[in-house]
């Protein structure tokens, strides 16, 4: 095959390619707005394989698994958008809050709970510290920040748990009641935010009030 004859190949193939990968984009987008995340996940995992550097359509794809409840990969999803933008704090706000229902999973094994619960709460702290002015996200942040923290303490009191530590549940419930008050403190009418916050507090003294008891 001559030159001429290849490089007309290799530019058709390509342009190709490019029309595919703009209509599954396309199409996939659309599935994407209208909330039609089955249909938004088929057309852009297609359009992914033919470019796997679109950063729009891997955070679209991450959406859309974590709206159809795959876990794991929309996890995958926003690693490979965080690979591409690894300043993009929204990617690392639904990586976290798709590793906290991951950690749900009574299938999971312990290890693997505790896993996600930690690299939620770090997530979520990587989100902050990219967006430290962004008030209205921030209060989603730390609001979601807080309940991985009050997961991860509820984890780590398990009963007869190898991984039974109360100094770490302790520690995590106190940074789960400062996230909350950060949250109450950008908006005091958050009745719900409260209610969350006073539960913390009251199973924190429990915990206080056993570990005094068992000193005597």
């Amino acid at each position: 095959m001559k030159a001429t004859a290849i490089l007309s190949f290799l530019v058709v193939s390509t342009l190709n390619a490019a029309i595919a990968q703009n209509a599954y984009f396309k199409m996939g987008q659309q599935a994407f707005f209208d909330g039609d995340f089955k249909s938004a996940v088929n057309h852009l995992e297609k359009s992914c394989i033919i470019d796997s550097t679109n950063s729009s359509a891997l955070w679209m794809l991450g959406y859309s698994y974590y709206h159809a409840e795959n876990y794991k990969k929309s996890i995958q999803a926003y690693n490979r958008v965080i690979a591409i933008k690894p300043a993009d704090g929204s990617a690392y706000y639904y990586r976290a809050r798709a590793k906290s229902y991951l950690a749900k999973d009574t299938h999971l094994n312990d290890q693997d709970k505790e896993k996600n619960l930690l690299g939620a709460i770090w997530d979520y702290t990587k989100a902050i510290s990219i967006e430290p002015n962004n008030t209205t996200d921030n209060t989603k942040y730390y609001q979601n920040r807080a309940i991985a923290y009050r997961d991860y303490s509820d984890f780590k009191l398990q009963p007869g748990s190898r991984y039974y530590d109360k100094t770490l549940a302790v520690n995590s419930l106190k940074a789960a009641i400062q996230d909350f008050e950060k949250v109450l403190s950008d908006n005091p009418s958050r009745q719900d935010i409260s209610n969350l916050m006073e539960t913390a507090k009251a199973k924190l003294s429990s915990i206080n009030v056993v570990a005094k008891t068992a000193h005597h």
